[in-house]
């Protein structure tokens, strides 16, 4: 027999489970614009995507990365400027013989299969390719090496017997005609590429790219700096680069977060990319939510939401997209023995908001808050408005949304949890508010149109 106390405490329970709580998106106060969501193929990984993966297979890879009815649909792609001694690694595997010589480059119409999934994503759509450079050629650095470390010869203090190699760096960049980066985590010697810089480094080549880059016709491609260990790293260089006043020459900051999430605004006029992030640490999982592990999409939901939430952050950027016969680590959104490809919850993850939120939207202002859950909203450039809804709960969170300056004709709703992928449910519109239901340990978006 259930007791009057114990009964009204289940009553308590589940009008709290279900009660409804109310948020206003306030659609004209605009705050950063979104450039996108995106991957790498970087290090050999777009040549073994194509070359293991063919017909079907190959294709539902490509679907699960930039599809945007079935897939993620990623918008951003980011490509390794080789800088190795090999012709597949390198445009200049060879020194010229010194800084001033003249460079032979030669291009090989692959790099790496880089060319190959540069042209898949573009056939979807994506238009924003992102090139950096781990390090530039040894040839170029004091140490000799494109590994270990090093730095770019004639950045202060470190001057080589070899001459000033800042401008013949910038020539051969200049040879990628993207989003630039001329750095890879600068603040990490490991034994593949890499190359050493401060932002008395960075600041001493910047304008010497901006320049080539104009001298070429090529003042359109757009500066990027630094791509930092972690965020606070990359915090330490831009107040550098910002005291150089380099602002003038960057569009974009750039860090990655081994060793820092993005959890609050970097002081910069420029917008912020996270352009690297993974789960180097745990063995390959396709769970969505189970223990709060590395590996689980809920994991990644939070991350992808406390950067555009807390850190502003224009784009994010997972290290890498489909691999094939590799399950040691979950560094990578989808896993293939190279017949079968399966999907993992961090890329339904990236879809519940990539799919919806499109290059050149900008997030809105939200009042009002849900219990143990985290919001967004979007306004697109074809006038439509999203919200994502991001429940760490253990209860599903009904929820009625009004918009000021907007007016809902038509909605849409999508959740993902334990369950589901991007699964489409019921939404409730009326007096131009909608209402939906979170469910617990999930997400949900909502796309409105006017």
């Amino acid at each position: 027999m259930v007791s009057l106390v114990t009964f009204a405490a289940l009553l308590a329970s589940v009008s709290q489970s279900y009660a409804q709580t109310a948020i206003t998106v306030k659609v004209a106060s605009t705050l950063q614009q979104i450039d996108g969501f995106g991957v790498s193929q970087a290090f050999g990984r777009a040549a073994e995507f194509r070359d293991m993966l063919s017909g079907d297979p190959q294709r539902q890879g490509l679907d699960y990365l930039f599809n945007t009815t079935t897939g993620a649909g990623l918008t951003i792609i980011r490509n390794r400027i080789g800088s190795g001694t090999t012709a597949d690694d390198s445009i200049l595997p060879k020194s010229p013989g010194g800084p001033t010589a003249a460079a032979n480059y030669s291009f090989d119409d692959n790099d790496r299969g880089q060319v190959w999934f540069s042209q898949q994503a573009m056939a979807y759509g994506v238009k924003t390719i992102y090139a950096d450079a781990w390090s530039a050629p040894g040839f170029m650095k004091t140490n000799n090496n494109e590994n270990n470390g090093g730095y770019l010869c004639g950045t202060p203090g470190h001057s080589c017997s070899s001459g000033d190699w800042r401008q013949a760096y910038a020539d051969f960049l200049v040879q990628y005609v993207t989003q630039l980066g001329f750095l890879n985590e600068p603040d990490y010697v490991t034994s593949y590429s890499s190359m050493q810089s401060g932002a008395n480094e960075a600041a001493s080549f910047i304008p010497i790219l901006h320049d080539t880059l104009e001298k070429n016709g090529f003042g359109n491609v757009s500066l990027t700096c630094c791509d930092a260990m972690g965020w606070n790293s990359q915090r330490t260089i831009t107040q550098g680069l910002v005291s150089a006043g380099m602002e003038q020459y960057l569009k974009y900051i750039t860090s990655h977060m081994y060793t820092g999430d993005p959890n609050s605004v970097i002081s910069t006029k420029l917008k912020t990319w996270q352009t690297e992030a993974a789960d180097l640490q745990s063995r390959w999982c396709a769970t969505w939510y189970g223990s709060g592990g590395q590996c689980e999409g809920m994991t990644w939901a939070s991350k992808i939401h406390n950067g555009l939430a807390n850190a502003n952050l224009s784009a994010y950027i997972y290290w890498q997209g489909v691999e094939v016969n590799q399950f040691q680590a979950s560094s990578y959104l989808v896993a293939s023995d190279g017949k079968t490809l399966t999907p993992s919850g961090r890329l339904w993850a990236f879809a519940m908001w990539s799919r919806f939120v499109r290059p050149g939207a900008f997030r809105v202002s939200t009042t009002g808050s849900v219990s143990s859950t985290g919001i967004t909203a979007f306004k697109n450039t074809d006038g439509s408005v999203v919200v994502v809804f991001l429940n760490s709960g253990g209860s599903q969170q009904s929820v009625k949304v009004s918009f000021t300056d907007f007016t809902p004709a038509a909605a849409e709703a999508f959740v993902t949890d334990n369950t589901r992928s991007v699964a489409s449910v019921t939404s409730t519109l009326a007096g131009g508010a909608v209402t939906v239901s979170v469910p617990s340990r999930g997400m949900l978006t909502v796309k409105l149109t006017a």
